[in-house]
């Protein structure tokens, strides 16, 4: 690992860009990660503490406040943006039973199910014998001419499905070989059997497909829950939300009479039809504390000087899990510092580097947004509520989780996604000796799980910014160790905390690469869009004739 030798090197930059400091990046993860913060929850005090904190940092770096308007005083704007959410928690033991015909079989949440808290309004989740019925990878799409459902009838019952796409395991298919559509995300397939009435879903979890462990499942849905406010939250959610343990699902079908691996096979065709697992049923009850709260997202910007309506934007999520269930050591806070607080403080190094140097002709938006991790809900909002047009922003460059190691000869995006922006980015790296990787797990949907898509999917050119994995000292090998180990051992656990010798170095070299992407664009009268045959592309091609 690039660590301990390279911390002299506290500066990063090229060419005439400015330079960034390791060292305060470094220290900004320290008190984002610290136990002060408590994993930095939205609707906690951990959240109190991190947007005070980003707020003075912002008025440090010189911003402007950037979020809602106050209310009577025409074009004056607080730091923050209103996000209301529903917050959904389990109260009490959540009580399941398996039913089939050698017996009842008590199941542990956390360990043999992850459930999640109901989202759907219900204060109590209660059911008896509920029939389970396997849907495959619970796809319905119709441009591809695939249907997993045959017409079958969901409604009281809970469907089991496969996470990823049919072609997964192939390589090739409809879905785009190993590269993840939004088919294969959980939030479709959670939303897929709401629209069809399921009683619940039940996703079973895999390793490989779900790009992730078990650990990860459990202390991601077993916490707190949150969603945007809506109208209809029934057609979004079904009473019962949840993963399973591979090996579980595998006897719970045999129980049923069925071969899982068979159907799993079958259900990678066409011809699959839903099966229902005969004799097993599920009981469950768990009570629902429901309730509306208001977290938020920090903005600050640098207001352009030739045409400040038009808005170049940096993003990165500031929340992680919170205080969640103990690890094996006892420990129960969830740091995050990896996950995101080195993309905060990639995005208040980048606010005080503008703050210093003149404003450039379009204004700059800084935008730290709150709860990624319950699905990307303040970018959500923020796509929803623009504070800034989205037909008059250039373009959005998001920071998630970076490396804190040395440089790389490499950087990456999430997804593999056709845009004038890379092309820009990819330009841009050869200032810096960095050539572009693509997504090296297209498999992990990673371009669905990062705060750009909510942009995205509205038009705007809108991308992720990855860390490379061929390192300068220890090339590939260092990299991908480094990666495999975090996943395995630190993501989404109370583990994923600050180092001392973690260098930064990379991560400040990288930022010049970031800031001379954003500088072009702020001073450019260019407004960079998606390829011609990205399905972003007719989106944004609809709002032209607002940007002039």
């Amino acid at each position: 690992m690039f660590i301990c030798s390279l911390l002299a090197a506290a500066t990063a930059h090229a060419g005439n860009g400015p330079e960034f400091d390791a060292k305060h990046l470094s220290q900004d993860v320290k008190v984002l990660a610290s136990d002060e913060f408590e994993g930095r929850g939205p609707n906690t005090a951990g959240e109190n503490k991190t947007v005070a904190f980003l707020i003075e940092q912002f008025k440090a770096a010189g911003l402007q406040p950037a979020g809602d308007l106050l209310k009577g005083q025409k074009n004056v704007r607080s730091w923050t943006q209103d996000v209301p959410l529903g917050r959904f928690e389990i109260k009490g033991p959540v009580k399941l039973q398996l039913h089939d015909a050698k017996g009842n079989q008590e199941l542990k949440q956390g360990e043999d199910m992850a459930v999640r808290a109901a989202m759907n309004g219900s204060k109590k989740v209660d059911f008896r014998n509920a029939p389970l019925v396997f849907v495959g990878y619970g796809v319905n799409a119709p441009e591809r001419k695939w249907d997993d459902f045959k017409g079958f009838d969901l409604r009281g019952k809970l469907a089991v499905v496969l996470i990823n796409d049919p072609d997964f395991e192939t390589g090739v298919g409809d879905f785009g070989g190993k590269a993840m559509t939004y088919y294969g995300r959980w939030t479709y397939k959670y939303e897929e059997m709401a629209r069809r009435g399921a009683l619940g879903t039940i996703i079973v979890h895999e390793t490989a497909p779900a790009s992730y462990g078990w650990a990860t499942v459990k202390n991601s849905n077993t916490n707190v829950m949150y969603d945007i406010v809506r109208k209809q939250p029934a057609m979004a959610h079904a009473s019962m939300e949840a993963w399973i343990q591979r090996d579980l699902a595998v006897d719970l079908f045999k129980r049923g009479g069925q071969d899982f691996e068979a159907l799993k096979k079958l259900a990678q065709t066409r011809n699959f039809k839903p099966v229902q697992l005969q004799g097993v049923t599920l009981t469950a009850s768990y009570a629902v504390d429901a309730q509306t709260i208001v977290s938020k997202n920090v903005a600050g910007r640098v207001v352009g000087s030739t045409h400040p309506e038009q808005t170049v934007m940096y993003s990165a999520h500031w929340d992680h899990l919170g205080v969640g269930l103990p690890d094996a050591k006892g420990d129960k806070i969830y740091n995050g510092a990896v996950d995101n607080a080195t993309g905060i403080a990639a995005l208040l190094e980048l606010a005080r580097a503008y703050g210093k140097a003149p404003a450039p002709q379009r204004s700059v938006l800084f935008l730290a947004v709150t709860a990624e991790e319950k699905g990307l809900l303040g970018s959500e909002y923020y796509a929803a509520y623009p504070l800034y047009p989205l037909a008059e922003t250039v373009g959005a460059i998001n920071m998630d989780a970076l490396s804190p190691y040395g440089p790389a000869r490499n950087f990456t995006i999430s997804g593999s996604a056709k845009l004038d922006l890379l092309d820009q980015l990819i330009a841009k790296a050869k200032q810096y000796d960095m050539v572009y990787a693509p997504d090296p797990k297209p498999e992990a949907g990673h371009f669905f799980r990062s705060d750009h898509f909510p942009l995205a999917k509205r038009g705007v050119p809108a991308i992720s910014f990855g860390s490379g994995d061929d390192w300068i000292e220890g090339g590939l090998a260092a990299g991908h160790k480094s990666e495999e180990d975090y996943v395995v051992n630190n993501y989404h656990q109370p583990s994923d905390e600050w180092k001392a010798e973690w260098p930064f170095t990379g991560m400040a070299r990288d930022l010049g690469l970031l800031y001379g992407l954003g500088r072009d664009l702020a001073e450019s009268k260019d407004w960079p869009n998606w390829a011609q045959d990205a399905e972003f592309r007719i989106i944004r091609d609809a709002s032209a004739s607002k940007r002039r």
